[in-house]
C-alpha cells in the first residue's frame, strides 16, 4: 500500500499571546487532534500534528524539510483551522488522491488552498519559499506539471477557524466568545429577511456565497468583491515566464475611501450603502498595510477587532475602525475570508437557531 503521510500544522502561541489567542489556540488543537484520529480511520499510515512555536520560517521550506527527512509518498498538508465542518468522506478523498498514482493534487479550493492532498510527493523537494500554504496548488498546477483538482463545489470545506469568530459561526462546543457579536449576528439575520433591505458584502467573496444569496434571502445584496486570491498570490507560486506583469500591490476601493475620510467613517459610509453589512477587515488592512501579515497590528488586536471590542484593541487605526463599525447606525459585522465567503451562511442560519430555540 502506498504510505500517505498526514501533517497538520499547528502554531502553540508565544508566552506574551493574549485571551482571544489562546481561545483560537485551543479550538484549533482540539480539531486537528480530531483531524488526526479520521484520517488514520480512513486509512492515512501516518499521521502526526506537528506543533511548534510562530516563527519566520517560510511554509515552503518548512514543508521540504519534512520531505528531506520522512520521505513519504503521497502527503496531506493542512493547517491545524482547516476543514471544521469536513466529514469522513471528505477527509478520505484527501487521502485517496495522495495515495493515487501520478500527478495528481486535491485541495479545498485550488485558488486559496488550506488542505492540500499530493500524490508523488518527492516533487515537493522543489518547493520554493512559499510564505504560506494557500498558493501550494497554484505551483503544482503551474510549475510542477500535476492535475490539480479541488472540492470548491462543497462550501462547507472553505470554512477556518481563522478568528475567534469562526469559533461563533461554526458552533464550536464549549467557546465562550465575547463581545456583541451574537447580537450583530441576529440583526444582520432580522436585515436579511426584509425584502426592501440591502446588505453590503465587501472583500473577498465568491460569486458562489453571491448566488446563494441572491437565492436563499429575501433583502437585496450590494456587493464589492475585492482581493481574491490575496494569500496565494505569491509570485514564488507561478510560472513566471518573460514579459509576465508585475503583481499589483493589494487596492480596495472602500479602503480608498478610508484614505480619504478615515477609518472613523467606515460605519457612515457603510450606511450610505446599505442596511447591514459584512466587511473583510483583512482587505482593508492588506491595501492599507501591504500583504505580508507580519506588518500589521497583532492578531489580538485582530481578533478584538472581529469582536467588536475596540477596547481590547492597541493599534489606533484598527481601533477607530473598530469603534466605528461597534457604533454604526447599521449592523455591521468585521472578519476575514471565512466571514463573508462560507461564513455568511453559517451566520444566517445560527441565528436563525437561536431565535427558534428562544421561541
Amino acid at each position: 500500500m502506498t504510505r500517505v503521510a498526514v501533517r497538520i500544522f499547528h502554531a502553540d502561541p508565544g508566552d506574551g499571546a493574549g485571551r482571544l489567542e489562546l481561545l483560537l489556540a485551543g479550538a484549533r488543537r482540539a480539531l486537528a487532534e480530531r483531524h488526526a484520529a479520521t484520517f488514520r480511520a480512513v486509512g492515512a499510515t501516518d499521521v502526526a500534528v506537528v506543533i511548534g512555536r510562530p516563527d519566520d520560517t517560510p511554509f515552503g521550506r518548512r514543508l521540504r524539510e519534512l520531505l528531506a527527512a520522512e520521505r513519504p509518498a503521497g502527503l496531506v498538508v493542512l493547517g491545524s483551522g482547516a476543514l471544521p465542518l469536513a466529514t469522513r468522506a471528505d477527509l478520505d478523498a484527501f487521502v485517496s488522491v495522495a495515495g493515487a498514482p501520478g500527478r495528481v493534487a486535491l485541495a479545498n479550493n485550488r485558488y486559496s488552498a488550506d488542505t492540500t492532498a499530493v500524490s508523488c510527493a518527492e516533487s515537493l523537494l522543489d518547493l520554493p519559499d512559499l510564505p504560506g500554504d494557500n498558493a501550494l496548488p497554484r505551483w503544482l498546477d503551474e510549475v510542477a506539471g500535476y492535475d490539480v483538482r479541488d472540492l470548491a463545489g462543497r462550501w462547507r470545506l472553505a470554512v477556518d477557524l481563522d478568528s475567534p469568530l469562526d469559533l461563533l459561526l461554526t458552533g464550536v462546543r464549549g467557546a465562550v466568545v465575547p463581545g456583541p457579536a451574537p447580537d450583530r449576528i441576529s440583526a444582520l439575520n432580522a436585515v436579511a429577511r426584509d425584502q426592501r433591505a440591502e446588505i453590503v458584502v465587501a472583500g473577498r467573496t465568491s460569486a458562489t456565497t453571491l448566488r446563494w444569496l441572491e437565492r436563499r434571502i429575501p433583502a437585496r445584496v450590494r456587493a464589492l468583491v475585492e482581493e481574491r486570491g490575496l494569500r496565494a498570490s505569491s509570485r514564488l507560486a507561478s510560472d513566471d515566464r518573460p514579459g509576465a506583469a508585475a503583481p499589483r500591490p493589494p487596492r480596495s476601493a472602500l479602503g480608498l475611501l478610508l484614505d480619504r475620510d478615515g477609518p472613523a467613517a467606515l460605519g457612515a459610509i457603510l450606511a450610505q450603502l446599505g442596511d447591514a453589512a459584512v466587511v473583510d477587515s483583512r482587505v482593508l488592512l492588506a491595501h492599507r498595510l501591504g500583504p505580508d501579515e507580519r506588518s500589521w497590528p497583532a492578531a489580538e488586536d485582530r481578533f478584538a477587532s472581529d469582536l467588536l471590542l475596540p477596547d481590547r484593541i492597541r493599534d489606533p487605526w484598527l481601533r477607530r475602525l473598530t469603534e466605528a463599525a461597534a457604533s454604526a447606525p447599521i449592523p455591521v459585522l468585521l472578519g476575514g475570508h471565512s466571514l463573508v465567503g462560507p461564513g455568511i451562511r453559517l451566520a444566517l442560519r445560527a441565528a436563525g437557531r437561536r431565535r427558534e430555540a428562544g421561541a
